[in-house]
């Protein structure tokens, strides 16, 4: 259907109730040609994404999607890198403003819900335009445990177990469902998958649901979900992950981003598990 001048302005709505630059931001979120892919496990938090290099003369290690909001939280930016950029180091300002006034770290929950507000101010005033970009947080909370929120380009925002973004988000998100029932119904959580609770925080979770997978199964599971939904064999260097890790033998819920050689290492157990 075609748009009919109802996207010259944001704040135009179509006949159907359409607003089609949103629709767009949505679109350039799948621009990229990447895909990310994020589980929540019983003791860490991963977010996988894929690392293109578009010319051989750019320096690789000049290129991420992974950004440390605070120690603790970390971001992984999926779609238009520029508007990507922005709305990062808006909430590294949220955040270190909440700890100046505060005194302690700003809660993931809290800080996803300031950048989803921020996303949809951009959706209702004209000479703005939506940022086409998703933003995936994880973090470890005090009281709550590992936490995965995703804020979309229209401000929608949400606590979930596992989730994906970019060009075949769909195709992610499905295999995710798949694969989580198999690891449920192995473990036998399946019950978890059925209930969910949420508190006025909008922290969506509880101990049930995140009983299911260890950090091990769980970089797996986001690894392989990336390799299926891609059709390819993927080397470290083509991955970039993210961990928020809270396992008794670490003991540290700072943000960090594996190295190469860490990712090839679980690559080779994905390769000999098939």
């Amino acid at each position: 259907m075609s748009s009919g001048g109802y996207d010259r302005n944001i704040t135009i709505f179509s006949p159907e109730g359409r607003l089609y630059q949103v629709e767009y931001a949505f679109k350039a979120v799948k621009s990229e040609g990447a895909t990310t892919v994020a589980v929540r496990a019983k003791d860490a938090v991963v977010v996988v994404t894929q690392k293109k290099v578009a010319d051989k003369l750019v320096d690789p290690e000049s290129i991420t999607h992974m950004f440390r909001i605070t120690p603790h939280i970390g971001c992984c930016l999926t779609g238009m890198m520029p508007d990507g950029k922005a709305l990062m180091n808006r909430a590294r300002q949220i955040a270190t403003k909440f700890r100046f006034e505060k005194g302690y770290e700003i809660p993931v929950h809290f800080l996803a819900k300031r950048v989803a507000d921020q996303s949809q101010i951009y959706t209702q005033y004209p000479g703005s335009r939506p940022l086409g970009i998703c933003t995936i947080f994880i973090a470890i909370d005090d009281e709550t445990g590992p936490q995965l929120f995703k804020c979309d380009p229209a401000g929608a925002f949400g606590g979930f177990r596992a989730c994906a973004a970019g060009e075949k988000e769909q195709e992610a998100t499905n295999a995710l469902e798949k694969k989580l029932i198999v690891q449920a119904a192995a473990t036998g959580a399946a019950a978890a998958l059925d209930e969910e609770e949420e508190d006025t925080t909008g922290v969506v979770g509880t101990e049930q649901n995140i009983k299911i997978l260890s950090r091990d199964a769980a970089i797996k599971l986001a690894i392989s979900t990336l390799q299926n939904v891609s059709s390819s064999d993927l080397k470290g260097t083509d991955l970039e992950v993210g961990l928020v890790d809270a396992t008794p033998e670490v003991n540290d819920t700072r943000f960090r981003v594996l190295t190469a050689s860490e990712i090839e290492k679980y690559l080779d157990e994905i390769a000999q598990s098939d």
